[in-house]
């Protein structure tokens, strides 16, 4: 075995595998992102069970018809099924409507003709992941949706915007932050929840120094006007601002902002919000303190906006560790009795389980000692993390030599182990440095966006996490020059604003592209206006003056004779001024390209809230070379899972372009497709008249997958 594999009998009644009897002729929705308010992606359904799951066949697919597979376009979107119509986005943002059963398109919105023709056409392509949906309980139906920096309401039978909804249709993210932010990247990728006649809105932000605020908005569902806001980084006078030492910090410092979604608790009227570090993520420096209320998990009056209790899952965070999905609103058995809970995973593979109306830890979560010794001038970091005793964590949170990828050859094991050597590593919060800090579990996980999926029937929360090391390498950033030229200040801009994305040779890092091609898809007018607008996971340089921004375009574009001309003096904000970077989002890879770690590099986890206990865990996604050797290692993996009354769980998320069924309580795969794109989202399950429906996103486009363009549907055979 070359990782150990958890499996412990679950003493369990059969009646609870199939605990809720059915009428097959109801239809079930699939209403909100994540299945239900209390983002449990559970469906009440078992007519596709543990017995038949291996018959499932393709019931429809519907073709988008844009995905980009030159900039490696994406689908991330959980859609919803409300009476018979299944609600999507597309890779371009387009959203549309499609008849359920069929796969029929009903209708297409599509946000570029909203803007064709107005001034301010500076338009963001973000990853939309999913869509919110409101009704009087009449004939007002609306989707609400995020194209760009703009928030939609789109009329649900006609696909038409709603006029009397801000303007025109729509409201500008931007708006309503009070601070000036016009400059800023602000746009949002996870659905907002509706809460009454409420959409309470996060954003996707900046991580650099020129950061939005991430403050948590509410906006009329029928007017778009602001009816509350949560300030995340609080203003004199608000509990939390004495976190900070700086106590100007609330105008100048952003982020602590919601990208991952959120969860409500309808009959309490508490919106549970997890939020992200602060900007800048890797250098603290010009925020000490503890910085309430950036990697929080907040419990929120959903109708006022007031703060009921805070969890805060990292003090003073340098790693990047945001809470990065909506927590899992479950009912659990502790100490004999059935309680409301919070359950929170978290990119450090623990899941802290809290008490849904007080914020209590069930299990005790201690303060450990942790390093803080930073060599950065001006880092202030924390003495102590909340470590939770139980649940138990899901991934590897320390790496030994023990842990080194021994399935490579000797000269790439040899290799990986002399550069092991060179890194720090004594701790998994051990502190950024000069010489690289292995980041285990790393920038992705842990958990991701994907997000968990709770079991009631069991208490059986279901978790797929990557499990792979990073580096973090911190360097001196270069300051402004008294003379310089366009090419020298185009070099310091690129340090300062693109390396820590794109790498000091431009050719990526972890995620993020290569400039290779950039002299061969733009010229200097279209790489301007992409510096502007930003692009999915590339912010807008706005903020930066026009001269600079034409310096980093002289560096792209190899412009010679303009890198020679005098670069004219600028006024230099020196908060914006950071003294330290990172070289980059840098996996720790072998010379092949694989995990310097050992195999699980992607896992399934079931984890028992009742107990706390890791009751199994088997590696998600193959690697073909390994599977030809007899070796499942699992692959990095961007999604989520679904469970079901059926006994199953469903995911898709890997690279390996598949979608898979797992047996709920053993963890054994019973079923799989290859999809003819990687489905980085998570399914939806649903039933028509009877018939029960998975549906999954096929959009590739991340980890160098190709990009696709389709949601494909699976069906038992109608007969």
């Amino acid at each position: 075995m070359i990782f150990r594999v958890v499996h412990r009998l679950i003493c369990c009644p059969l009646i609870f595998l199939f605990s809720c009897k059915q009428d097959v002729r109801k239809d079930l929705d699939w209403p909100v992102y994540g299945g239900s308010a209390e983002n449990t992606r559970y469906a009440n359904l078992a007519r596709i069970d543990t017995g038949n799951v291996h018959l499932l066949e393709p019931a429809w697919e519907y073709h988008t018809g844009d995905a980009d597979t030159v900039n490696h376009s994406q689908i991330q979107c959980n859609p919803i099924i409300i009476d018979h119509v299944l609600y999507g986005t597309t890779p371009q943002m387009k959203l549309f409507a499609l008849d359920a059963a069929t796969g029929a398109a009903k209708w297409s919105f599509n946000p570029f003709d909203t803007i064709r023709g107005s001034k301010n056409s500076f338009f963001i392509m973000n990853n939309c992941r999913g869509v919110s949906y409101w009704t009087d309980g009449k004939t007002d139906k609306r989707i609400f949706y995020t194209a760009g920096s703009d928030l939609y309401a789109i009329d649900a039978v006609t696909g038409r915007p709603v006029s009397s909804f801000g303007q025109g249709g729509k409201i500008d993210l931007h708006e309503g932050l009070d601070r000036d932010t016009r400059a800023l990247f602000i746009t949002a990728t996870s659905p907002g929840v509706v809460y009454k006649d409420l959409i309470i809105m996060g954003s996707r932000v900046d991580e650099g120094p020129a950061a939005a605020p991430g403050h948590i908005r509410a906006f009329d569902v029928r007017t778009g006007k602001r009816a509350w806001i949560f300030h995340t980084i609080p203003q004199p006078g608000e509990p939390g601002h004495e976190t900070w030492d700086d106590p100007n910090a609330y105008l100048r410092i952003g982020g602590a902002n919601n990208w991952s979604g959120m969860s409500l608790d309808e009959k309490r009227g508490i919106v549970f919000v997890p939020t992200g570090s602060a900007s800048f993520d890797f250098y603290g420096g010009k925020r000490t303190g503890d910085n309430l209320y950036a990697d929080c998990l907040l419990a929120l009056d959903a109708a006022t906006g007031k703060r009921i209790w805070h969890f805060q899952s990292i003090h003073h965070d340098v790693w990047d560790r945001d809470l990065p999905t909506a927590p899992a609103l479950v009912t659990v058995t502790h100490n004999g009795k059935k309680i409301d809970a919070v359950a929170q995973p978290t990119k450090t593979g623990f899941v802290f389980l809290l008490d849904r109306e007080t914020g209590s830890p069930l299990f005790p979560v201690d303060e450990q000692p942790v390093p803080h010794d930073s060599e950065l001038k001006g880092e202030k970091l924390s003495a102590t993390q909340p470590i939770p005793r139980l649940p138990q964590p899901f991934v590897r949170q320390s790496f030994p030599e023990t842990e080194l990828n021994n399935l490579l050859p000797d000269s790439s094991v040899s290799d990986i182990r002399r550069r092991w050597s060179g890194y720090r590593k004594d701790h998994m919060y051990a502190p950024p440095s000069r010489q690289g800090t292995i980041v285990l579990p790393g920038f992705d996980g842990g958990a991701e966006w994907g997000g968990p999926a709770f079991d009631p029937a069991t208490g059986m929360l279901y978790v797929n996490a990557n499990e792979m090391a990073w580096v973090l390498t911190m360097v001196d950033k270069p300051q402004v020059a008294e003379r310089e030229n366009f090419g020298q200040a185009g070099q310091r801009l690129y340090i300062q604003q693109c390396m820590a994305c794109h790498g000091a040779d431009r050719k990526g890092t972890g995620n993020y592209p290569s400039l290779d091609s950039v002299k061969i898809k733009y010229n200097a007018t279209g790489l301007l206006t992409l510096l502007n607008s930003g692009r999915r996971m590339m912010p807008s340089f706005r903020h930066l003056s026009e001269v600079d921004k034409k310096a980093i375009v002289s560096v792209l574009l190899d412009q010679a004779s303009v890198q020679q001309e005098k670069f004219p003096p600028q006024k230099v904000d020196s908060f914006l001024q950071l003294p330290y970077g990172i070289t980059g989002y840098n996996k720790f890879l072998s010379k092949e390209g694989y995990p310097a770690i050992r195999p699980p590099w992607g896992s399934l986890n079931a984890i028992n809230l009742n107990t706390g206990a890791l009751e199994w865990k088997v590696p998600l996604g193959e690697d073909p070379a390994f599977k030809a050797r007899g070796i499942i290692t699992g692959t990095e993996n961007y999604g989520g899972p679904v469970v079901t009354a059926g006994g199953l769980v469903f995911i898709a998320a890997t690279k390996d372009s598949k979608i898979r069924a797992f047996h709920k309580m053993t963890g054994k795969m019973l079923w799989e497709y290859n999809l003819p794109a990687p489905g980085y989202a998570t399914p939806s399950v649903y039933s028509i008249g009877g018939r029960e429906y998975l549906v999954i996103a096929c959009g590739g486009g991340k980890l160098g997958t190709k990009s696709g363009d389709s949601y494909l549907a699976f069906a038992l055979p109608n007969k």
